[in-house]
C-alpha cells in the first residue's frame, strides 16, 4: 500500500487531475486523418514524465484496436512516432511486443537514445528484442564504451585486409623475401568510432551492409523556410497563448456564461490560431 500511495501521489495535485479529467487528444483517431500531436516534457524535472509513457502505451493499443476493428488491419494514414529523449519518459509496458506488431497496422516508431546503455537500463533483458525489431539503426556519434564496442563488433563486423611483410639479409649471399597474408580487421575500430567526424553517421539497414554517410543538412530541406530557426518573427508559435485560449474551466472553478445572438467578428490573431490547429473544424485539412 505504501508503494501504491507513492506512485499515485502526483494525482493529488489538482492541476494534474484536471488534465486527465477529460479527453481532448483522441489518440485512437490519429490514424484517421493527417494529425500532429506533440508531447512536451521538462528536461530537468522528471515528475510528470510518466504521463507521456502512459500516453504512448494507450496510443499504441488504441491504434492497433482501431486498425483491426474498423479498417481491416491497416490505418488509412500512416502514423509515425518520433520519440525523442526516450530515456527520460520512463518505461512503456510491453514495448518489446508492441514494436513487433504495430508495423502491420501502419504505425512506425523511431527511438532516440544518446547511447544504447540507456535502453538496456530501462528495459533490461527486453532491450535486445526492442532493438532487434528496428529495421534501421543510425549512429550519429558518441563516446560511450559499450555502445561503440557493440557497433564495431555487431553492426560492422570485420573486413579482409592484405598485409605484406618483407625481409632482407646481407652476407656472403644476400637474400630478400616478401610475404603476403590475409587478415581480418574491424571495419571501424572503437577508437575510430569514438573519433568519427561530427558531420558523418553510420546507417545500418536490415539486410544490407552498413553505410558510412554524411549527415543531411537540414537547411537544404525545402521546408526549412517554415521553421522558427529560419524566421523566428514569422514562424514562432506561442504555445501559452493557444493554451490560454483553449483552456477549460477547472473542476471547482466558477465561471459566467453569456448568450450571444450575433457572432463576434474574428481578429487576424484569431484567424491565425484557428487556421493553425483547425480548432473549429478538425476534419478540414
Amino acid at each position: 500500500m505504501i508503494s501504491c500511495g507513492a506512485r499515485l501521489a502526483p494525482f493529488d495535485i489538482p492541476q494534474l487531475r484536471e488534465i486527465i479529467a477529460y479527453d481532448e487528444l483522441e489518440l485512437d483517431k490519429i490514424g484517421d486523418r493527417k494529425t500532429a500531436v506533440f508531447f512536451l516534457i521538462s528536461d530537468t524535472t522528471p515528475t510528470y514524465n510518466f504521463l507521456v509513457a502512459l500516453a504512448f502505451s494507450q496510443m499504441f493499443n488504441l491504434l492497433c484496436e482501431r486498425a483491426d476493428n474498423k479498417y481491416g488491419g491497416r490505418l488509412p494514414h500512416h502514423v509515425r512516432v518520433l520519440w525523442d529523449e526516450a530515456a527520460n519518459t520512463g518505461q512503456v509496458p510491453n514495448l518489446e511486443k508492441l514494436v513487433a506488431v504495430i508495423r502491420s497496422r501502419e504505425v512506425s516508431l523511431t527511438l532516440f537514445y544518446q547511447q544504447l546503455a540507456q535502453c538496456k537500463a530501462i528495459y533490461d533483458k527486453h532491450a535486445e528484442t526492442i532493438l532487434g525489431n528496428m529495421d534501421s539503426v543510425i549512429f550519429l556519434g558518441g563516446r560511450e564504451g559499450s555502445t561503440i564496442k557493440e557497433i564495431s563488433e555487431t553492426w560492422l563486423g570485420k573486413a579482409t585486409i592484405y598485409m605484406q611483410t618483407d625481409g632482407r639479409s646481407k652476407g656472403q649471399s644476400e637474400s630478400y623475401n616478401l610475404n603476403t597474408q590475409r587478415l581480418g580487421r574491424e571495419l571501424m575500430t572503437p577508437s575510430e568510432l569514438a573519433t568519427m567526424p561530427g558531420d558523418r553517421c553510420i546507417l545500418q539497414l536490415r539486410g544490407l551492409p552498413p553505410f558510412y554517410s554524411p549527415k543531411y543538412d537540414l537547411k537544404q530541406h525545402p521546408n526549412y523556410k517554415f521553421t522558427e530557426e529560419a524566421d523566428k518573427k514569422r514562424n514562432a508559435f506561442d504555445l501559452d497563448r493557444l493554451i490560454r485560449r483553449r483552456r477549460r474551466p477547472g473542476l471547482d472553478e466558477a465561471c459566467e456564461v453569456y448568450q450571444v445572438d450575433e457572432p463576434i467578428p474574428l481578429t487576424d490573431e484569431d484567424e491565425d490560431i484557428l487556421n493553425y490547429d483547425d480548432v473549429d473544424d478538425p476534419d478540414a485539412f
